[in-house]
């Protein structure tokens, strides 16, 4: 059975990304692992702010990590989209800079063995590409398998 990683966040480009992958995996013709990202300085904000609600409310919540929060995020994220979708669905989540981002996704893709990615790509000049890179760019070039890019 193929598998296809989902690259996430919250935009609502990402949440048609989502969409249009569950209907590629449909009634079981594929396994989707949803990869939500964040960089380390928003990550630590949402730590930050659950450890307020938790010290306010005198609540523990059960995981307060970076990466469960991420995980948690593409849990919620993937059963908003998905709720209706007939598709098994596996999260996974990361934080790096963004500079970073297509290595971390090119290594998921081929930790998690997944056959196929869905990501959303930014419209640039390509002057800005060459300047800023790319990470689309650099995803489409370096994986070994189908691209499906959704522009932001």
């Amino acid at each position: 059975m193929e598998r296809a990683l989902v690259v996430v966040d919250d935009t609502e480009t990402h949440r048609q990304l989502l969409a249009e992958a569950g209907a590629f995996a449909r009634n079981g013709a594929a396994e989707l692992v949803v990869l939500a990202w964040t960089t380390p300085e928003a990550a630590e904000e949402s730590v930050d702010a659950l450890e307020w609600v938790e010290k306010m409310e005198g609540t523990t919540f059960k995981e307060t990590d970076e990466v469960s929060m991420t995980r948690q995020f593409a849990r919620e994220f993937s059963d908003d989209v998905l709720g209706d979708v007939d598709v098994d669905v596996d999260v996974e989540g990361i934080v790096t800079e963004e500079g970073g981002l297509d290595d971390e996704i090119l290594s998921a893709a081929d930790r998690l063995a997944c056959d196929h990615i869905f990501l959303v790509g930014r419209k640039r000049s390509p002057t800005g590409k060459a300047i800023f890179g790319d990470v689309a760019q650099r995803v489409l070039l370096n994986f070994d398998g189908p691209v499906t890019l959704v522009m932001q």
